[in-house]
């Protein structure tokens, strides 16, 4: 039986779990999904050593950055962005190759494209952590211009938030949420930008799924801007990594 997994630190509520588990079952897969949740990546080649039968593994936080030296190759995506969240174990002849992906990419892309207008020319990232990367990754894909808006020391193409002025929400008719801001049990939580700006042709894109309305995307609905959570793009990711593993 093929076995799949989850590492990450730390992992009380697993969307992956859940997901694979309901999917195996459903559809009559012969396969197990399990959590790894371990206080250190330097656990993380006894995770492999351990369960001969792993195939496959997607990576969560602390971890997408801090595994990469522990992997033998990278696919582009995951090389340019320098995150991983997938992994896939081959093994032949009692030797272990690791390749690393990064399939929020692909989850991001397949979400998002559905909803862009061709006036959907220049994008406003909120966040610059990990989870931005992949964003910028497929924007600079779609030929879409952003710039991000971060609480740190400033680096190239970012800005404060206290920035954020009439004139670039009315350039930047999409705006994607990159922070954890709204995500349960924190719900009364988001970032803070001129909403008071925010129009019809907005489209505002939210990485959180809960839960299913942050107040982000509750401020941007009034205004009358199309939303997205972060929900499809879960799923299209994960879906994605099974076909990673199984490719």
């Amino acid at each position: 039986m093929k076995q799949y997994g989850l590492i990450g630190y730390p992992l009380t509520h697993s969307f992956s779990k859940k997901f694979f588990t309901e999917k195996f079952r459903d559809e009559g897969i012969s396969s197990s999904y399990d959590n790894f949740e371990i206080s250190d990546i330097s656990l993380f080649p006894g995770i492999i050593d351990n369960n001969p039968g792993l195939v496959g593994l997607n990576v969560t936080i602390p971890y997408k950055e801090q595994v990469i030296p522990y992997l033998d190759e990278l696919d582009e995506a995951a090389k340019e962005i320098g995150a991983v969240n997938t992994i896939k174990i081959i093994r032949k002849g009692g030797a272990i190759f690791l390749k690393g992906f990064n399939s929020d990419t692909h989850g991001f892309e397949s979400s998002l494209k559905p909803f862009l207008k061709d006036y959907h020319k220049k994008a406003l990232i909120l966040g610059t952590g990990g989870a931005s990367k992949a964003i910028k990754y497929v924007l600079t894909k779609l030929g879409i211009e952003y710039i991000s808006a971060s609480i740190e020391e400033l680096k190239e193409n970012e800005i404060r938030y206290e920035d954020i002025d009439k004139e670039m929400i009315n350039e930047r008719l999409l705006i994607i949420n990159a922070t954890p801001l709204g995500t349960y049990p924190k719900v009364e939580t988001f970032p803070p930008i001129p909403y008071g700006f925010i129009g019809g042709r907005h489209l505002l894109f939210d990485l959180v799924y809960n839960p299913e309305e942050t107040k982000f995307l509750k401020f941007g609905r009034e205004k009358g801007a199309t939303t997205k959570n972060g929900h499809e793009m879960l799923i299209n990711q994960a879906l994605r990594s099974y076909e990673i593993w199984n490719g």
